[in-house]
Parts: structure tokens; C-alpha cells; sequence
């Protein structure tokens, strides 16, 4: 047993045990999406497992209910991906690696498929195309617009198109298309947008037919060159201006903006060639995630940081910088600084939640006793109305590394070292997965 060990099986829980106190505004649900394969499956590749979705009911100030369920999609029902035209069954996927809500609609997303509506009790009801509009897979990062509530997307593929930027109104209705022009099929995990751009990850972790059936069929490509490009998004058919930067892979954006000399900043999560290989190998399953062999490559390679371009169009170049050195991934912030400046970003180093306070150059953490591992940690707004960037609670599930707890901890984002505001005991341990959200009650509920 281990920290990555899938569970076998679903299970649901109520009155769930509570240390310290929970915030009443904290009333809705926390899911949070991951790789989990079917008992005796063994996927290729860590990211080729089944969706699995775990949810905690959070009401004024109780912990009412946990429950885990798989995403059914057509591929947990066995159905194929590859289409005998050499074309691909978009709903024959592992929805495994986000969820997110927008318009009403739960939605568990995975990068090569179309995304699946789940209820707030975490069943499923299907896949969704937006009225057969979307006929390109989704990303697992869509980004919403807190101002205009518009949720801008894209999709990649293995054939041309290769690249496709969509976008949805605030009703969830899909109403933009366009392609965007690549020279081939490219592993975009992540995109950013800011008040008027698209920010473009074009970089070089490319698909490789040759690997079809035996792993995740991408790897790092030396030829492939690296830049990162510019798209304004309110002009429908704007073109896209390109910046070449230094070979480097990105899987997580933390955000970007329009300083006031209308450069676009973006700051992300960045690996070197090696570290990008490290990592790729460990998940491929070339090294077990949990032994001893990962954590020593872990300690120097495999390893990402935060940097930060600058994209200057004035001149045409991108400048880049690192942030800080300690090695971190799953960046998040306030929802509602999303394409805005935002002072904070919070990000795991597996042990700890960091906060990068980017005004003020420094670095608070919450770090855990050894022997826990903590996942990406989700920000909760404190109360509506007048409030500092960091007033509010970051939520993130915490598992021992022998696998055998999991809590739900509740952190004051204001004051990181603090102890946890409270703490929410899980029947089971919940194996390390990827991406959650907060999606609080409708007034109506």
C-alpha cells in the first residue's frame, strides 16, 4: 500500500469526523478528479487510468458526506478509442484529470476527449458536445473569464487540426471556434488568458506514432522548437503572434496578465529537458511514483520551478526569469484573478502548500509532518464583498505515504503557517490524483 495505490472499489460515508472547526460560509462541495483503474487493470501510463471523482458535502459547519465514484465513460465501458477511419471516439476516454463547474453543468474533463456532465452526488449522466457543436476534444484547463463569466477552452490533436481555441458563453452555450495554425501534434496541457489575449504553450513534447498501445504516445522532441504565442481573443479572427523562447515543457500555468507597458506576463511552472524526461519516465511506470528509486531522481531531476515571460510586443522578444528556486507544480489562485495581476499563487512540493507572494518576492509554506503527501490545494473566497486577495481557505486532501489515512484540510490563506482551521477525516485513503474545485451552493439549495 502507498500514497498511489488505486481503491477498489466505491464507497459513501456520512457524519464524517471533524478536528478544529469548519468555516460555516463553507457550504458546497469539494471534488476532486484523479487516475484509478478498474482492480486488475494496469494501465501503460499513470494518466491512462479510469476517472475516479472524490467528493466531500461540506454544510455549515459540517462534514456530511464523502463519496467516490468512477467517471462511466465509453471507454470504462469498454468501447474502443481508435475509430476504424483512423479517426477517434471522443467519449472512449479515462475523464481522469479535472472537474470543474461552469453554467450548472459539472463537468470531469481529460485533455484527448470530450468532457462528461457528473450530478453533485458524482454520478454520471453523459458526455457532452454543447449541441454537437464541440467536435474536438476539451482541455482538462479551461480558463472563465471573472468578469464577462466566459469559459475559453481549446482542443489538440494527433492530426490536423492539430490546435482549436473554443469558447462558451456565461449560459454554456459554445460560441466561438476557430483553428489555430501548428506545425503538428503537440502535448498543449495548459493554455492562460489574460483581459483580451489567449497565451499559446507551443513546445516540444510531441505525439510519436511509434508509441501507440505501448505508453503515452509523447515524447520530448529536440527539433521541434519552443515559443509561446499571443492571440487576442476579442477579435474573432485575430492571428496569432509567436515568441520564441528556450525548449523547456509546461504542464501547469499558474496565470498571466497585461502589465500597463502591454507586455503579457505569464507565470508557470517550468521543466527543463531533463526534469520533463524524469518525470514522464517515473509516470510511464519506468519507476515505481511511490519507491525509493522516484524519490532519489525526484531530489535532482524530475523537479519544476516557477518562472516567469514576458511577452513583449512592442518588441517582439520574450524575456524569461525564474521566481523562486524551490521545486513545486499544481499552481492555483483566486478564481477571480484569473487574466488579472494577482499578488498570490499557491502551489505543492508534495510535502507542503507554498505560497509565492509575487508583490513581495517571498515564500510562506504549510508543511505537513513526514510521511503525509499533500495534493493540489483549492482557494475558497472568504465571505462576498470587500476582502483582501487572500482572504479565504485553500482545501486540499492530504494522504499518509503508507496509504492507510486521508484528510480534507482546511488552511487560512492569510496566514499559511497557522495551524489547519479544521480538519476533515475520510473513510478510506484517497490515492494522489490531480485537479479539484470548490463549487459552492446556488442560493436555491
Amino acid at each position: 500500500m502507498s500514497y498511489m495505490t488505486p481503491v477498489p472499489d466505491e464507497i459513501e460515508a456520512a457524519d464524517l469526523p471533524v478536528t478544529g472547526a469548519l468555516p460555516p460560509e463553507l457550504t458546497g462541495r469539494y471534488f476532486r478528479n484523479g487516475p484509478n483503474p478498474l482492480p486488475g487493470e494496469r494501465p501503460a501510463h499513470w494518466f491512462g487510468g479510469h476517472g475516479m471523482l472524490h467528493g466531500v458535502r461540506l454544510r455549515q459547519g459540517r462534514a456530511e458526506w464523502y463519496r467516490n465514484r468512477w467517471v462511466r465513460t465509453g471507454k470504462f465501458a469498454g468501447r474502443p478509442y481508435a475509430l476504424p477511419d483512423g479517426g477517434h471516439d471522443l467519449t472512449a476516454v479515462s475523464a481522469n484529470t479535472h472537474v470543474i463547474e461552469h453554467a450548472g453543468r459539472i463537468l470531469a474533463l481529460v485533455e484527448n476527449g470530450l468532457p462528461h456532465q457528473i450530478t453533485p452526488e458524482l454520478d454520471t449522466v453523459g458526455a457532452v458536445d454543447f449541441d454537437g457543436r464541440l467536435t474536438t476534444a476539451m482541455t482538462a484547463h479551461p480558463k472563465r473569464d471573472p468578469v464577462t463569466g466566459e469559459l475559453h477552452f481549446f482542443g489538440y490533436g494527433v492530426r490536423p487540426p492539430y490546435l482549436t481555441y473554443h469558447r462558451l458563453d456565461a449560459s454554456g452555450r459554445l460560441v466561438h471556434s476557430r483553428e489555430i495554425t501548428v506545425p503538428g501534434g503537440t502535448m498543449m496541457h495548459d493554455f492562460a488568458i489574460t483581459t483580451r489575449h489567449v497565451v499559446w504553450l507551443d513546445l516540444p513534447v510531441t505525439f510519436q506514432p511509434h508509441l501507440v498501445g505501448t505508453t503515452m504516445p509523447y515524447q520530448w522532441d529536440d527539433h521541434y522548437g519552443a515559443r509561446l504565442g499571443l492571440m487576442r481573443h476579442d477579435r474573432p479572427d485575430a492571428p496569432v503572434r509567436w515568441f520564441d523562447i528556450d525548449p523547456c515543457f509546461v504542464f501547469h500555468v499558474g496565470n498571466a496578465h497585461e502589465d500597463d507597458a502591454g507586455r503579457v506576463v505569464l507565470d508557470a511552472v517550468r521543466y527543463s529537458r531533463a526534469d520533463f524526461t524524469a518525470i514522464w519516465r517515473m509516470a510511464g511506470g519506468a519507476t515505481d511514483p511511490a519507491g525509493p528509486a522516484a524519490a532519489a531522481a525526484a531530489s535532482s531531476e524530475g523537479t519544476a520551478r516557477l518562472h516567469r515571460w514576458t511577452l513583449d510586443p512592442v518588441t517582439g522578444r520574450a524575456t524569461e526569469q525564474p521566481l523562486d528556486d524551490h521545486p513545486v507544480e499544481f499552481p492555483t489562485l483566486d478564481d477571480d484573478r484569473v487574466g488579472r495581476t494577482a499578488r498570490y499563487l499557491y502551489t505543492t512540493d508534495d510535502s507542503a502548500i507554498v505560497k509565492h507572494d509575487l508583490a513581495a518576492g517571498g515564500v510562506t509554506a504549510h508543511r505537513l509532518e513526514p510521511g503525509i503527501y499533500i495534493g493540489e490545494a483549492v482557494f475558497v473566497p472568504a465571505a462576498s464583498g470587500p476582502r483582501r486577495e487572500d482572504d479565504g481557505w485553500l482545501l486540499s486532501i492530504t494522504t499518509r505515504h503508507d496509504g492507510t489515512a486521508s484528510r480534507l484540510l482546511v488552511l487560512d490563506a492569510s496566514n499559511l503557517t497557522a495551524p489547519p482551521v479544521a480538519a476533515v477525516g475520510l473513510p478510506r485513503a484517497v490515492p494522489a490524483g490531480f485537479h479539484g474545485s470548490w463549487i459552492p451552493d446556488s442560493p436555491s439549495v
